[in-house]
């Protein structure tokens, strides 16, 4: 008796453990992460507006793409940030291109650090991005992105 109830729990976690070698196992279909550079000019007076260019390297290649963007809130300056950070739930170089959102804060007098997190609801892709931010801002604001491929 006792055999047969360790045998049902052994086989249990095999089970088990299959399962989840083959749950994490990386295939080309699933989600991979990407690394991004960006250089970003803002201006504004409670609505900022601002555009740059970055690169997104994913799977050994680069792939240069376009960034504009608006803000709309507590926001009152101008800054150029050096943003490096990451691209998650990446398919293909594509899936980058699209509108993200975002809510974030920062500041920026001569030099200071900002970061943020944009979220693409279409298909899912969150970049991750920080670094350095020169200039004089100050912003707490409601933030859009779009991003194209050039």
């Amino acid at each position: 008796m006792k055999y047969l109830v360790w045998l049902k729990r052994s086989a249990a976690s095999i089970a088990v453990a299959v399962v989840v070698t083959l749950a994490s196992t990386a295939t080309p279909s699933q989600a991979e992460t990407g690394s991004v550079r960006v250089v970003f000019t803002k201006a504004g007076f409670i609505v900022g507006v601002g555009g740059g260019r970055g690169v997104l390297t994913f799977r050994g290649r680069h792939y240069p793409f376009n960034v504009s963007g608006m803000s709309f809130g507590a926001t009152i300056g101008g800054s150029t940030s050096q943003l490096v950070g990451r691209a998650l739930n990446l398919r293909s170089p594509g899936d980058i291109v699209g509108s993200y959102t975002a809510i974030g804060a920062g500041a920026a007098v001569a030099a200071g650090a900002g970061g943020v997190q944009l979220q693409n609801a279409r298909n899912g892709v969150i970049l991750q991005l920080s670094g350095a931010k020169v200039g004089v801002e100050l912003s707490a604001a409601l933030s859009g992105v779009q991003i194209t491929m050039e």
